[in-house]
């Protein structure tokens, strides 16, 4: 045999050699290399540690595909690039790409299939060089897990943003809203949430939207406080049974034995998560011949035990120019009365300016008749999670409130030195008994003057989680104001608090990830958009001609001699 040949021989047995000790390493080894800069495509530990959970098939069906709007397509893409990420983790994430409006005929069955699921469409006013055409686009998945369905939401609602920044919006929180729902579907429930009842809370129907979405995750059941009269040690051993109480606008006086029996819950490593209206004021309150309502402290006697915890609650209003606005009625034209806006300075749009995972990358959360708090020295970690505008100040009660106060102008002057009031707080640590060295109102052999390490969220605002009612009495989604048709990110902080609490934070963290998604300028585009065309397809092909040419020249040249 020539040298020759032996040295192909041998040359190929090594390249043999090295690719089957490729793919055996590449069998006991996984690994995918993701370049984008901002680390994208690279699965957080809490999304791989929840495709863990998946144990049988699980199908994902995406209802955006066919011809789609630019800034859709990429969401579309980007969607599907995740999921692919997924699915490598876990081969038993199946997903599939669904036109709702593929088949004429039976495209109305599934729009209305869709519809009661609650999966609604988003009209989108498509602008390509100033032609506008409209599009109905479907920006939701359903995940089916077991026989258990969970809708997932691939468009992020922010408000006044336009269809770009929603896009963009959107896929920063993809990872989350997949990562959510695989743990949704697969995950069961374990922890338990006491919804406080018994002082003049608000009623279930007008937080069932929130109520509805913790359902999803954990128990919940309504817990009331009526027994503390008749047997409070029984009282206080249930509600320890469970990790989160919600107690959300009560407007009646606690008792002494029902602050034991709250504060022991606490003592013993309960969380809380309290919404407290420290003004007695509503819009419904002024929705009245006069226009108008008066504004005073309520006493719930909870000021002793927040003092202890390390905030005080003032019973004064914030008003803030950074409102929401109003829509009120101005006069008739004809038979038809005439609404103009307004915008109402007691309702602040509150946009998160801390960088904690629980209001990161959140949008405007409404507010109505908020109320400053105060944080106090006692050892406790006390983070702000929302506070108002710098252009905001605190007004004093009792007083009048009336809508005519839509019309007061003011300057910067007005506000010095006055904004950026704390609207809700944090608080991490070990707490001391607010019955500390003092008479316990019932007698608890197990009664605990410092606590265990626990954590509670206080918000300045009964009403944040409240939902409306539509025209058939049934809840609209929180956050929505029906009046404006404004949708808020109530809803999202309300969730937020309610996981962070619950020790639930790998979700907190993905909803937080930073994703860098350059803008394209298409004022530039429009601008140059024959050059543009000339750079991304004449280019290369120009390219490609010319070295044809020079490539034929050389060999031409080469073997003509």
């Amino acid at each position: 045999m020539k040298a020759s040949n032996k040295l192909n021989l041998k040359t190929l047995g090594i390249t043999i050699f090295i690719l089957i000790v490729l793919n055996v390493l590449g069998s006991l080894f996984f690994h995918r290399f993701d370049l984008t800069k901002d680390k994208r495509y690279t699965l957080s530990p809490t999304s791989l540690q929840i495709l863990k959970q998946v144990k049988n098939p699980l199908s994902i069906k995406i209802y955006m595909q066919g011809e789609l709007p630019a800034d859709f397509r990429r969401l579309q893409q980007e969607t599907k690039q995740l999921l692919e990420e997924f699915q490598a983790y876990n081969n038993n994430v199946v997903f599939e790409f669904v036109n709702p409006l593929e088949n004429e005929d039976e495209s109305m069955e599934m729009i209305k299939s869709l519809y009661q699921k609650g999966l609604t469409p988003v009209n989108i006013t498509v602008d390509d060089k100033g032609k506008q055409s409209q599009a109905m686009v479907f920006p939701w998945a359903i995940a089916v897990y077991n026989n258990k369905e969970v809708n997932i939401p691939l468009l992020k609602n922010i408000m006044g943003a336009s269809t770009t920044r929603k896009v963009i919006g959107s896929i920063q929180h993809l990872e989350y809203s997949i990562a959510d729902a695989i743990n949704k579907v697969t995950k069961d429930r374990q922890k338990k949430v006491a919804i406080i009842k018994g002082n003049g809370e608000l009623s279930e129907i007008h937080i069932g939207k929130l109520l509805r979405q913790i359902k999803e995750s954990y128990y919940i059941g309504p817990f009331t406080l009526d027994s503390v009269a008749k047997d409070p040690n029984g009282t206080l051993d249930a509600l320890k049974k469970y990790d989160l109480a919600i107690i959300s606008k009560p407007t009646e006086t606690f008792t002494d034995e029902e602050k034991e029996v709250l504060d022991q819950f606490i003592m013993n490593g309960g969380k809380t998560l309290w919404m407290i209206d420290q003004v007695a004021a509503d819009m419904d309150s002024l929705y009245n011949d006069a226009g108008a309502t008066l504004a005073y402290p309520r006493d719930l006697n909870l000021n002793d035990m927040f003092f202890k915890y390390g905030i005080r609650i003032n019973p004064d209003l914030v008003k803030d120019e950074y409102g929401s606005p109003i829509k009120l009625a101005t006069g008739e034209q004809g038979s038809a009365t005439q609404y103009q806006e307004f915008k109402w300075k007691f309702a602040p749009i509150v946009v998160p300016e801390s960088q904690h995972p629980i209001v990161k990358n959140l949008g405007g959360i409404k507010f109505d008749f908020t109320s400053p708090i105060d944080t106090l020295k006692n050892g406790i970690k006390k983070t702000v999670l929302l506070q108002s505008s710098l252009y905001s100040k605190k007004i004093g009660t009792p007083a009048e409130i009336n809508l005519n106060m839509v019309t007061e102008q003011t300057t910067p002057q007005d506000y010095a030195n006055k904004g950026n009031l704390v609207l809700s707080v944090l608080l991490e640590g070990n707490f001391h008994s607010v019955f500390e060295n003092r008479v316990l109102p019932f007698k608890d052999n197990s009664f605990q003057p410092k606590g265990k390490p626990t954590k509670m969220i206080v918000i300045a605002d009964g009403d944040i989680a409240r939902n409306q009612l539509d025209k058939n009495m049934l809840p609209v989604e929180l956050g929505y104001d029906q009046r404006t048709g404004n949708l808020y990110d109530n809803k999202d902080f309300m969730m937020n608090c309610v996981n962070y609490l619950l020790d639930d934070t790998g979700l907190i963290n993905i909803r937080s990830k930073d994703v860098e998604l350059p803008l394209l300028d298409k004022e530039k585009v429009y601008e140059k958009y024959t050059f543009t065309q000339f750079i991304t397809i004449g280019l290369p092909i120009l390219i490609l001609l010319i070295f044809g040419l020079l490539f034929t020249f050389i060999r031409k040249k080469k073997y003509s001699r």
